[in-house]
Order: structure tokens, then sequence, then C-alpha cells
């Protein structure tokens, strides 16, 4: 039995809210160590960037506050994270390592085009 139509819009916002948790783990990890991951000491200034923005846009697609300029940008640092880290190690996302980061920047784009779904603050605002 295929999921009803009408589901479309919740699926978007669990969508949003569960990409948002886990791009919000990595901001913490790089600027609070939790959780723990391997990091440079001190943070290059990249890192620290790259941080800031999966910090605030964490949060912010996590509400779902200004959804879809935040998910554009986030996606962009996913796409230059994926060719700077990830792309250089190999052609195949599976051998590189980066296929989380890369999911990232196609998840985040459609948030850009589709916007946050039912379940936001941008929707009650009504800029959704």
């Amino acid at each position: 039995m295929p999921i009803p139509p009408s589901w479309s819009g919740p699926l978007l916002s669990v969508l949003r809210i569960v990409a948002a948790l886990s791009f919000l783990q990595h901001g913490l990890s790089k600027y609070f160590g939790v959780p723990p991951f391997p990091m440079p000491a001190p943070l290059p200034p990249l890192l620290l960037a790259a941080g800031a923005i999966e910090l605030a846009g964490g949060a912010l697609l996590l509400i779902g506050l200004f959804t879809r300029p935040v998910a554009f940008i986030a996606s962009g640092m996913c796409a230059v994270g994926y060719f700077m880290a990830h792309a250089s190690k190999g052609f195949f996302p599976a051998v590189n390592g980066g296929e989380p980061i890369l999911l990232f920047t196609f998840i985040f784009l459609y948030l850009a085009a589709a916007g946050a779904g039912p379940w936001s603050i941008d929707a009650r605002r009504g800029g959704n």
C-alpha cells in the first residue's frame, strides 16, 4: 500500500528535522566535542566556518526558520566539503567516505527548493 499523498508535507518536515539534527551534531562536535570526534586542535579557520554553519544552520533548519536560504548555504558548504575532503580519494562516494556529506548536499538542495514543510516556523509565518 503506497503512502498517501497527504503525508508528503509532514514527511518533508520529518526529513528536515532529522537532517538538521544530524547536521547539528557535526557543529556540536567541532565546537564542544560532543559527540566526540577526532578533530585537529586548534581547528583551522575552514573547519571553524563549517562548524558555525553546522551549528547555526542546523538549529535554524531544526525549527524551520529561514529554511530555503539556510538550506541553500548548507548545501553549498557540503558540496565544497565533499570536493575538498572526499573526491580526491576516489570517484565512488562509498569508497572515498563521502556518502554522508553527499546526501546532505542533495537533501539541503531539495529543502532549499521545497521549503520547510508544515511543521515549521516558516509555515506559521506564511514564508514556506
